[in-house]
């Protein structure tokens, strides 16, 4: 299984933030900032930063791909 967080990105475009401007809100580091761009998994804590700063449900930032 992999994960895909296209959705992730697609909402900061809808609420006009940058990457950096949502690393410091959810206060999350560098590298956890690189592999949510590499589309690797992170941590539910990060998963529920981010969602506390986009008030959203992880299901809105993230999708779960079966690999064939």
């Amino acid at each position: 299984m992999a994960v895909s967080y296209n959705k992730l990105w697609k909402l900061l475009i809808d609420k006009n933030m940058k990457k950096m401007q949502l690393k410091e809100a959810a206060g999350i580091g560098s590298t956890t900032l690189s592999k949510l761009s590499k589309n690797q998994p992170v941590s539910m804590e990060v998963m529920m930063k981010l969602c506390g700063v986009l008030d959203c449900n992880i299901g809105d930032i993230m999708d779960i791909i079966e690999k064939e």
